[in-house]
């Protein structure tokens, strides 16, 4: 994952696409790529390897130097990276067909029982939630986490919000809010650049 401000989503948009569209086809264990500025210019994006060798062996290609080179004009900032051999998937329906994702940044302080409550009730929370396509969690270290939720718009996910979570289902979600560390930070990106091998 990296992240950082930049100034002109459009510019940082096409740089992301020249990717996709010349260095992807060569980039061995590339599983897909998901990104988008937020309103503020935060730009957030992530992409998905097999494998940490295969993600290392894309990072010391010729090309790949080349391209990051070019992207990295964009931010007017730093950029922050972060890597991750811990990913969590739990998919229920086509995260690429998503008009709208949510990214939430955070850190816990039990990541294991954390997993352990986020594997309870998926059926019942897709039930609930079907506008949710699915989600991706990413450990990092000392803790500290990012969430990739995929929605079919927008305008479904806030409506999802505002339903009321049965009984069942707020013990285990008010345990979880209870091994954070602080607020997390969201990040919305209404124009979600979604990418995978063809």
């Amino acid at each position: 994952m990296f992240q950082g401000q930049v100034d002109d989503a459009a510019a940082a948009r096409a740089a992301l696409d020249k990717w996709v569209d010349e260095l992807a086809p060569e980039a061995e264990g590339w599983l897909g790529s998901t990104g988008g500025v937020t309103d503020d210019g935060m730009l957030v994006a992530s992409a998905r390897f097999e494998s940490e060798a295969a993600a290392r062996r894309n990072s010391d290609r010729m090309e790949q130097g080349q391209w990051w080179g070019q992207m990295a004009a964009l931010f007017s900032g730093d950029v922050l990276f972060s890597n991750s051999t811990h990913v969590t998937e739990n998919i229920h329906g086509d995260p690429g067909a998503a008009g709208f994702v949510q990214v939430m940044q955070g850190q816990g302080t039990d990541p294991e029982r954390a997993r352990e409550l986020m594997a309870q009730d998926r059926e019942a929370w897709a039930e609930l939630r079907p506008e949710g396509l699915g989600s991706l969690v990413v450990e990092h270290e000392g803790g500290r986490f990012t969430m990739i939720m995929y929605f079919t718009s927008e305008e479904a996910a806030r409506e999802g919000e505002a339903k009321q979570v049965p009984p069942e289902l707020t013990g285990r979600m008010d345990e979880l809010n209870s091994l954070l560390v602080g607020q997390p930070t969201f990040y919305d990106l209404k124009d979600p650049w979604l990418a995978a091998p063809a």
